[in-house]
């Protein structure tokens, strides 16, 4: 306790700089897996799905941040048995912070695409169990998040292939498939902004001061949803049906229309993104700042602070900026061969995966989410030989690596943070 009133200064310094450092390696890791697909399909150019993802990313991780933030906070570790040495909780969570963000920060320079859930829990666990004890982890909860690593891509991965087949039926293999894209594609785009201004408007909005019933929330969900289509339907009057250049490449009428939806399901996919994985690196972030402000006391539930999620926001924004391209390039380009039509699938069935998880309050991790779906994609499109095999085990091994290698960095930050402050 005297320990935090000494140095409260610092301490909240360092875990400003800690938490944003970790923003920083989502926004190049993880926005980069989530903005990869619409760089793959040539839907947008790097430069606009970087101006793109800042403007979502910043807008999901403010507005609609708060819900996960808590799940990360005090689900993870009992708050109980830690309430006797909150020098100890703020120690671990500056390590988590800090060890996380360092092997983000490796493997983005790389272009691994690791996930950054992977990181932040498993720097958690690592320095509770080790440096306080075993007893201190809600082990059954890290059971329940562990579980959704592995429900959030078969779940992306089914209702990508659902998507895409859809696709296929109404567009691609239709009679007319130019005639038949003007008509349902306003249709995915209705659907791509109901889900996530009603999810929004349900469980987002709290903590800036406004609150929405049910009802309401439907109800401006689907005003949204039709301004939305309706601008799509404008938008899509200027396509015709010629072969032309776009981002590199040659795409035809239909793709060129899927192109636009794309346009819209990236701006979906990064708000999504931003709403859930601003935890990550604000929900650690969040717990220090209560306790350092409460003057030692660790409260089980406490109110994100605005600061805290626009800290967690700007960085995530910079850290895509600089570094995000790199992993862009090896998710776009690498699993499988990406069109819009495609793509759109993908990142439409990854965007309501993610943005329904936030709004339930489960940490999932995006980058599972989104290969799932790139992958139900795939196999829609020609089964497993329409697959890079290989790279996918490459990106299956880092997400196995991940987990322990946050641990250790935990482990190793959060003994030199005790031996510098005790």
């Amino acid at each position: 306790m005297e320990i935090i009133l000494e140095n409260a200064q610092v301490l909240l310094i360092l875990a400003c700089c800690f938490g944003f450092f970790m923003a920083w390696g989502i926004g190049a890791n993880d926005v980069a897996n989530a903005m990869g697909t619409s760089v793959g399909a040539r839907a947008l150019t790097m430069k606009q799905a970087v101006l793109v993802a800042c403007v979502f990313e910043f807008a999901g991780a403010y507005l609609a941040g708060g819900e996960v933030t808590s799940t990360i906070r005090k689900g993870i570790i009992d708050s109980g048995v830690v309430a006797s040495n909150p020098d100890l909780l703020v120690f671990g969570m500056m390590s988590a912070l800090l060890s996380a963000g360092t092997w983000l920060l490796i493997a983005s320079y790389f272009g691994w695409p690791v996930s950054t859930t992977h990181s932040i829990v498993g720097a958690i666990v690592g320095f509770a169990a080790i440096g306080i004890g075993f007893d201190v982890v809600e082990w059954p909860k890290v059971g329940s998040i562990a579980a959704s690593w592995v429900v959030s891509p078969l779940l992306a991965g089914t209702i990508a292939f659902i998507l895409f087949q859809s696709v296929r039926k109404l567009i691609l293999e239709s009679s007319d498939p130019f005639k038949n894209a003007k008509k349902y594609v306003p249709l995915y785009m209705f659907l791509a902004a109901f889900v996530i201004s009603m999810v929004t408007f349900v469980k987002g909005l709290k903590h800036v001061g406004l609150s929405f019933s049910t009802q309401e929330s439907l109800a401006l969900s689907f005003i949204f949803a039709i301004v939305i289509s309706l601008i799509g339907a404008w938008v899509l009057r200027t396509i015709d049906n010629q072969e032309k250049e776009r981002n590199g490449t040659i795409f035809n009428g239909i793709e060129r229309i899927f192109a636009v939806l794309m346009v819209f399901t990236a701006c979906a996919m990064a708000f999504a993104h931003g709403s859930n994985d601003v935890a990550n690196a604000i929900g650690p972030l969040a717990a220090i700042v209560s306790v350092i402000q409460s003057g030692g006391e660790v409260a089980a539930k406490s109110i994100v602070p605005a600061w805290v999620l626009f800290l967690g926001a700007s960085g995530i924004v910079v850290g895509l900026s600089m570094l995000g391209y790199r992993v862009m390039m090896t998710v776009g380009r690498s699993i499988t061969e990406l069109t819009p039509s495609r793509g759109f699938a993908a990142e439409l069935a990854a965007a309501g995966t993610v943005v329904v998880a936030s709004g339930t309050g489960l940490p999932i991790s995006t980058t599972h989410t989104l290969v799932g779906a790139v992958l139900g994609v795939g196999i829609a499109r020609g089964g497993l030989e329409a697959l890079n095999l290989k790279v996918v085990s490459k990106i299956i091994l880092s997400w196995l690596v991940t987990l322990p290698v946050g641990a250790i960095l935990s482990i190793i930050f959060f003994y030199m943070l005790r031996a510098i402050f005790l």
